[in-house]
């Protein structure tokens, strides 16, 4: 982009961002490239940089520009999924005997990668709670953890924490703070703004946006840490392919206005759960007594499409109701433009029952999709009414 496409509002780089017509054709659409060798002028002698498709892909190359644009940073690594992110930017800064310090309530997977796949390998974890900032002092003090990472909106229970203070603690430490921005997107939020030095994403949810492609990705400014993360994409290979990139490209030029209806959505979904005798508690950050509200009313520009309820009735209600939904599919993922139900106890957390990041088996995920509102409101009191 020049430096005047920089200037553009969000919603114009989404759609423009690595976008530039085919020199050839004229096409208002990059085309896709599906070559996974590249012809050069002469032994080392590389087209653009092009080489072999691992190394680099043109339509990757393109994502990466809209992503990093979006995110507000300089170096933007697509990979084949959230986890292939993760794993490769924890295998580029980790070494045996390093700590990682972790939000207490997480995607359960990445909670999984770190304790059973880098545990092994003599990489300690630790959670905490990261809303108590003197707690996470203390322990960014005490522990001196290499990294320290940040989910929020946190995966399931909607929790907020603070990404600025917790940069200021953490590089006080010398810890690396990655932000796992999957929830809220870049158009909500934008972790390296805030201070952090790595953003995640599971590309998957609403970035793609569709649920019709895998991926991930890691967005940074920093350009020795890119460089690291780059050489582990490149030597162990889980970068997104061509068709992968460029479905999760086309998803992105929609985002800014699915999140502003998505927000909407569940916004109007969680105040009509407030008070319901079946519902002991309602999880979302637009709701005015969350813990996390006025933080995430400061940190983000709106509050999401997803929230999470638990039921008074428990496992059983739990069940019933995400079973008697008939808008919302019952399926694992989240951020498509259609709703989605989820039993994380069995589901998503399932690999975290018996830590300290199980998830209660009254609770349900709802990831609240962009139908109309009254549909969607109506599907959930049937679904309450079915727990009479």
């Amino acid at each position: 982009m020049t430096h005047d496409e920089n200037l553009h509002g969000f919603a114009t780089r989404a759609i423009h961002a690595g976008q530039e017509f085919d020199p050839t054709t004229g096409a208002v659409i990059p085309p896709v490239h599906f070559s996974t060798t590249y012809a050069q002028d002469g032994i080392g002698n590389l087209r653009g940089g092009y080489e072999y498709a691992r190394g680099g892909n043109p339509t990757r190359d393109a994502l990466q520009t809209q992503l990093a644009s979006l995110e507000g940073g300089r170096f933007a690594l697509s990979f084949a999924s959230g986890l292939a992110a993760e794993d490769a930017l924890l295998r580029a800064v980790l070494r045996p005997g390093d700590r990682v310090l972790m939000g207490n309530d997480v995607y359960g997977g990445t909670h999984r990668l770190v304790r059973r796949i880098f545990g092994p390998w003599g990489i300690e974890l630790t959670t905490l709670e990261l809303g108590d900032l003197e707690a996470a002092r203390e322990a960014l003090e005490t522990l001196q953890p290499r990294v320290l990472w940040l989910e929020t909106p946190s995966n399931p229970l909607m929790k907020i924490t603070d990404i600025t203070a917790l940069a200021e603690l953490a590089h006080a430490a010398g810890a690396i703070v990655v932000v796992d921005n999957t929830f809220a997107t870049p158009y909500l939020q934008q972790p390296l703004v805030l201070g952090a030095d790595v953003v995640v994403h599971s590309t998957t949810k609403y970035l793609g946006g569709h649920s019709d492609v895998l991926g991930g990705a890691i967005v940074t400014n920093d350009d020795e840490l890119a460089d690291q993360v780059r050489f582990h994409q490149f030597a162990a290979g889980a970068v997104s392919g061509p068709m992968d990139a460029w479905l999760t490209t086309r998803g992105i030029k929609t985002l800014a206005v699915r999140m502003r209806q998505h927000s909407a959505n569940a916004q109007a979904i969680a105040e009509s759960l407030v008070g319901h005798a079946a519902v002991a508690r309602v999880y979302y950050p637009g709701l005015v007594d969350h813990p996390g509200h006025d933080l995430a009313a400061r940190q983000m520009r709106g509050f999401g499409g997803m929230l999470s309820l638990e039921l008074a009735g428990g496992a059983s209600a739990a069940r019933r109701f995400a079973e008697s939904l008939r808008v919302f599919s019952l399926a694992e993922s989240l951020g498509g433009v259609e709703s989605l139900v989820n039993y994380p106890s069995e589901m998503t957390h399932a690999s975290v029952r018996g830590t300290e990041l199980e998830v209660s088996d009254a609770i349900v995920r709802l990831s609240v999709g962009i139908e109309e509102v009254d549909d969607l409101l109506a599907d959930v009191r049937q679904a309450l009414t079915a727990l009479a």
